[in-house]
């Protein structure tokens, strides 16, 4: 449970993972790779945000949006492995943000989520990723993010 214990020092609490938005599931495990789908900022948050960066939304509540999005991740994580200690190492996140035409700003909203990934699993939570302004994403939500882990058993 070492990550469990991690999560606690960093006082972070993993919410009940949101469940799938369509006809798809939360992760398909494939080898020793885990792909999870497509995640936003509406587990455990009181109130779901809708809305563009660069016009309701700020670069810096953008970063906490993917933060909490990578909690959302963790939690579907967890909820398929029943522990987070079989994360062997992040491999990539993939952002897709929800943005005026404008924004540029794109990079530091998806550190939101890889900036928890790296305090939660430390060197192993470094990793690959792509970040996309969007002109729509499912629900007007700020930020979509699916990312992918290596596992063991």
């Amino acid at each position: 449970m070492e990550i469990e214990q991690r999560l606690k020092e960093l006082d972070l609490e993993l919410p009940k993972a949101s469940d799938p938005q369509g006809s798809y599931c939360n992760c398909v495990r494939t080898g020793s790779l885990l792909y999870v789908s497509g995640k936003g900022p509406v587990a455990g948050l009181s109130e779901v945000p809708k809305g563009k960066l660069g016009r309701e939304y700020s670069t810096e509540q953008g970063y906490e949006f993917a933060k909490a999005t990578g909690l959302d991740i963790l939690a579907a994580v967890k909820l398929e492995l029943g522990s987070l200690d079989k994360v062997s190492r992040v491999i990539k996140l993939q952002g897709f943000v929800n943005a005026t035409e404008d924004f540029e700003q794109h990079p530091k909203v998806l550190d939101g989520c890889s900036d928890l990934m790296a305090n939660v699993f430390g060197k192993k939570g470094v990793h690959a990723r792509s970040v996309f302004g969007a002109q729509s994403v499912r629900g007007n939500l700020p930020i979509i993010i699916d990312s992918i882990f290596e596992v063991s058993e």
